[in-house]
């Protein structure tokens, strides 16, 4: 597995790396530790060092049943926890340094960690973008020692221009062939300062898996099925913002393109194409959802004509109604 220096931590990290949103359990299901420990083996196994996490995910079963697995296993995992989402309301005004101090320590028990490899601030209203003493908390729990780095997890590019002003490590965003915005001025910029980007939402929710069609159906709590129009969270973490049927006529032609019904590892390797990307991190929901996982890495670099020729797809069926949104 390929590794690369991830920003300005010091550290080497695996480009592709594990998203445990829905380690051991399909969105909306019940919570299966034994598929979870499996999965973080598999990981371990396949030379995948990079974890990243969130203090909600599963109700924080995902960050114990990380925990249990460093602990019980030798390994080198970097892990990327995130913090703020279990705020109710989630407000600017509920983002406090008292409220961002509790969800470190409580990351750090969850985990059975003295430190912190990252945190993020998971996709924080915009105006916490402005709020410096958030900011300065992060950096007094830096000083600390209970966090060795710090950064963002963003919506919208103009949010990670803005976090760029201070002291974060790592911007995580969501990029893929239905998400071109990020090449325009975050990632320039991103690269300019040094600062890693950690790939989120790389199959599109599963649509640029090129498994889904027309008579798919999702679970009730599948957010797939409940949030396509936003009516839980932001729009855009569910099929990437995109309109499920134009995303199929969408998909319809990279398949053509490609000469593949599989597009998934052809969209990994199309996100790994681009420099400024430190790590992607698909989720996996069983063991074996891994191991199609790291096929990107060994999979042939794509051409200067296929790149464009995605482009030119993005251009037709997607810009107009996602490009300006996010």
């Amino acid at each position: 597995m390929e590794k690369v220096k991830f920003g300005n931590t010091g550290k080497y990290v695996s480009r592709i790396g594990l998203g445990t949103w829905q380690l051991g359990t399909k969105w909306g299901e019940a919570f299966n530790e034994e598929e979870g420990l499996k999965i973080l083996d598999a990981a371990n196994n396949l030379g995948i060092n990079f974890i990243d996490t969130a203090d909600i995910y599963n109700s924080g079963k995902s960050e114990l049943t990380i925990g249990k697995y460093m602990k019980e296993h030798k390994n080198n995992f970097y892990v990327v926890t995130k913090c703020g989402r279990a705020l109710n309301p989630h407000i600017a005004k509920m983002y406090t340094p008292e409220a961002i101090e509790k969800f470190v320590d409580e990351s750090l028990d969850r985990l059975g960690l003295k430190c912190l490899d990252m945190i993020l601030l998971h996709c924080p209203p915009t105006e916490v973008y402005d709020d410096e003493k958030i900011f300065k908390k992060l950096d007094e729990l830096k000083e600390a020692g209970k966090i060795a780095a710090y950064g963002v997890s963003i919506e919208k590019v103009s949010e990670g221009i803005k976090a760029m002003k201070y002291n974060i490590s790592a911007i995580e965003v969501i990029f893929n062939m239905f998400r071109l915005k990020p090449l325009e001025n975050l990632f320039p910029k991103a690269k300019e300062k040094n600062i890693g980007i950690i790939v989120r939402v790389p199959l599109a929710s599963g649509l640029l898996t090129g498994k889904y069609d027309i008579n798919t159906k999702f679970g009730e709590k599948d957010h797939r099925n409940y949030n396509r129009n936003g009516e839980a969270f932001d729009k855009g973490e569910t099929f990437s913002g995109v309109d499920y049927e134009l995303g199929l006529k969408a998909v319809s032609e990279l398949k053509k393109l490609f000469k593949t019904d599989n597009l998934a590892p052809i969209a990994l390797r199309w996100i790994l194409m681009h420099d400024a990307v430190s790590v992607v991190i698909p989720g996996a929901s069983k063991e074996s959802q891994v191991y199609d996982n790291v096929k990107a890495a060994t999979f042939r670099e794509l051409t200067k004509e296929e790149m464009a020729k995605v482009e030119e797809i993005y251009n037709k069926y997607i810009k107009a109604s996602v490009h300006n949104n996010w």
